[in-house]
């Protein structure tokens, strides 16, 4: 591996001009592409094979006019006053009105004749039924539905928007931006260098352009769920600067040991970017995984994550060499530049520079600091046991937002249950059997704790398709209403009206609030198949790296101590409401159904950069002569000051994102941003070389048989010493020869 690389980093850097220009037209091709074919993205997070899915896929086969997006309009008086008096009345007989005029709409309702107006006669409810799915509506008809209402706000009355047509594409504007801008100065302090630190990002940002471009040129014919490119964008951005990173370092201290720039570009992308194949290829790995779990929407997430990570891999072993021609040693800072390569001391790394000094400190102190390593990432980890996660709803949505405001009134007027109905959807082979179906599941429904109301029964044209509402009494993302669905479903299976029955019909629950539950329920299980999965896989891939069993294992230990303090951190925060107000979040509640699998596979990926990045230096050293200690202290020593800036780098970038006001991407954002916190300071920095040098030369343990099975992939260039030295000395026999 490390011969191969050196030869593609030497060519890189001699054909800087060639390289520079295929990633160039690369870049504006996919741009291009992404203007020309980008397609609308989804917002819903279905599962093919759940009843709620399956019910609607029914609605929209038999009962196409209920299958479109629905909206909810909210109309509320001033305190004190009524709807029902004669101003009242005509401003939501306007707004009903306007509704009706909205291009795509079927139907809007007048609560007065529907009964959807409060008990004190303050609020109601104008329900809108749009002709196509929320993910097909245009923006026009989007627009027109959000300005409904003016003459009534005129009025002096309050109209909100919310519903299922307010759920659309996440937006994120200039806040990731203050992460980049921060990830620039960490590169400028870490390098001394302007040049060298606007290189790394400029590769990193061309990098994530093309991936992005790239994914959005292929939207129109995949489903792309609203999320991905956001997580596509975070990781693109912080493993491009990451993997850059580690490969202009490693070219400024071969510079710094007196190699030219060529040499010293190709054997850092020999070394570095050997390091940087195989973290990135277990970054791909996690979030491919994704796709075992059978759930499209992940399956889309993570192939789009993976797809950037990749180009981000690539980026750094091409055209990282070939800007670094054009640097030559401005890469490096100024007061070191006009130093004779001839003469640049033999150690460039000071060994007593904080590195060196913090990792004799874990060795000497190993045991104390792994107890309470592992004993303070224990405690963290403790609020993960009360996870709840669900769908988000719009009751968690920023305040002052339409879709907030909605909600909020919705709740006050008439009870949180009417921001979550559920509906039934009865199906029999005939009217008669539909109608009794509709009956008899009335009846018992209504008689369940919990439940405030169901409604009558809508029959469809023919009869044989009908939908019943029920009003649950608590909130969509309540712990009593999931129990209520699960109540309502052992109900209907009892009435033997269950989907899988043979009856002459079924009943099959859904809603936006069922849908929350199946899809939650089915990544739950999904959840240790994935994790067995994806830490089989990279323990492989590290035991291949470093030819031990010990250090994967001791990875794997490692991430899984990362990943439960994430989550009790995030739980705390997200779901408890502990310091809520320091990442701007307006209302606690469930964490969003796809994250915990979302974040076990992104910090696997990312765990194992930093486990790849600091471990194969004290295998190089090792494998060189040094005794197992002392290759754990240079190791550490060498990539302290780099893995920290990196660390920096990731935690600003994903730090970006919490500052979005969208609940789900600033969750995603500090979930990544603390475990890479908690990983990179706490277990890699600390925790792994107390470890290591308490294992000593057990670390490096491979039984013979393996040894001798697997392939050396020689990611610390100890084939690529040998093969130079060889071509040196027959440099120096023949210099000699011709001397002679």
């Amino acid at each position: 591996m490390a011969t191969l690389l050196y030869r593609l980093g030497r060519t890189a850097f001699r054909k800087r001009h060639l390289v520079v220009s295929i990633w160039l037209i690369a870049l504006v091709g996919l741009g291009a592409a992404a203007l020309a074919f980008r397609g609308p993205t989804a917002s819903d997070f279905n599962i093919p094979g759940t009843e709620s899915q399956e019910a609607l896929e029914l609605l929209q086969e038999q009962f196409p006019e209920a299958s479109g997006a629905g909206g909810t309009i909210v109309i509320a008086a001033p305190e004190g006053e009524q709807l029902t008096t004669p101003e009242g009345q005509a401003a939501v007989l306007q707004v009903v009105g306007e509704a009706n005029q909205i291009p795509g709409v079927i139907a809007a309702l007048d609560p007065f004749q529907t009964g959807s107006v409060s008990p004190d006669g303050r609020f109601a409810l104008v329900n809108v039924q749009f002709a196509e799915p929320n993910d097909e509506v245009s923006d026009e008809s989007r627009e027109a539905y959000e300005a409904v209402g003016g003459p009534a706000r005129d009025a002096g009355f309050q109209v909100a928007h919310g519903g299922e047509v307010m759920t659309t594409e996440p937006h994120v504007g200039s806040q990731e931006g203050i992460g980049v801008a921060i990830a620039l100065v960490v590169l400028i302090i870490t390098f001394g260098s302007l040049v060298a630190a606007g290189m790394t990002m400029l590769n990193a940002l061309i990098g994530v352009g093309a991936g992005m471009a790239g994914l959005f040129a292929l939207s129109s014919v995949i489903d792309l769920t609203s999320t991905a490119p956001v997580l596509a964008l975070m990781l693109g951005l912080a493993v491009g600067i990451d993997y850059s990173l580690f490969i202009t370092s490693r070219h400024r201290q071969h510079m710094l040991e007196g190699l030219e720039p060529e040499e010293a570009a190709a054997r850092a992308v020999a070394t570095a970017g050997s390091a940087v194949v195989f973290a990135g290829a277990t970054v791909v790995i996690a979030l491919a995984g994704l796709s075992v779990v059978g759930i499209p929407f992940l399956t889309v997430m993570g192939l789009a994550a993976a797809g950037t990570v990749s180009v981000a891999v690539l980026v750094a072993i091409t055209l990282q060499p070939a800007l670094l021609g054009y640097a030559g040693r401005r890469v490096l800072p100024r007061g070191k530049r006009a130093v004779d390569p001839a003469e640049a001391p033999a150690s460039h790394e000071n060994q007593e520079s904080f590195g060196f000094r913090w990792a004799r400190l874990m060795v000497k102190l190993r045991i104390p600091v792994i107890v309470l390593g592992v004993a303070g990432l224990g405690a963290l980890a403790i609020p993960a046991a009360d996870m709840r996660i669900s769908l988000p709803d719009a009751s968690t949505a920023p305040l002052g937002s339409s879709a907030r405001t909605a909600s909020d009134l919705t709740t006050e007027g008439f009870g949180p249950g009417f921001n979550g109905r559920l509906i039934m959807v009865v199906s029999g082979d005939s009217a008669e059997a539909t109608t009794t179906a509709a009956g008899q599941v009335t009846g018992t429904v209504q008689s369940l704790d919990g439940v405030l109301m169901v409604a009558p029964p809508q029959p469809s044209g023919d009869g044989q398709t009908a939908i019943l509402a029920v009003i649950p009494a608590t909130g969509p993302t309540e712990a009593e209403t999931e129990e209520l669905v699960e109540r309502i479903r052992e109900e209907i299976a009892v009435l033997g009206l269950a989907p899988d029955d043979d009856g002459p019909a079924a009943v099959a629950l859904t809603g936006v609030t069922a849908v929350g539950i199946d899809v939650s329920d089915k990544l739950a299980d999904a959840m240790p198949v994935y994790l067995l999965l994806v830490v089989g896989l990279s323990i492989l891939l590290l035991m291949l790296v470093f030819r031990s069993i010990l250090v994967p294992v001791k990875a794997a230990a490692g991430f899984l101590l990362t990943v439960g303090a994430a989550f009790g951190i995030t739980v705390a925060v997200f779901q408890w409401g502990w310091l809520a107000d320091l990442v701007g979040l307006d209302t606690p509640g469930p964490l969003v159904s796809f994250l915990p699998i979302l974040l076990i596979g992104i910090l696997f990926g990312l765990a194992m950069d930093y486990e790849v990045f600091l471990v194969s230096r004290m295998r190089e050293d090792f494998v060189h002569g040094d005794t197992a200690v002392q290759a754990t202290i240079n190791g550490m020593g060498h990539g302290a000051r780099v893995v920290t800036a990196a660390a920096l780098i990731m935690i600003s970038v994903f730090g970006g994102f919490i500052l979005v006001d969208d609940p789900v991407i600033k969750s995603m954002g500090f979930a990544l941003a603390i475990g890479v916190l908690i990983d990179a300071f706490v277990v890699r920095m600390t925790i792994v070389p107390a470890v290591m040098s308490l294992l000593g030369r057990a670390a490096w343990w491979l039984p013979g048989f393996l040894s001798r099975i697997m392939p050396n992939v020689d990611i610390e260039g100890e084939q690529l010493r040998v093969r130079l030295a060889a071509r040196r000395d027959a440099e120096l026999v023949g210099s000699g020869a011709d001397r002679s």
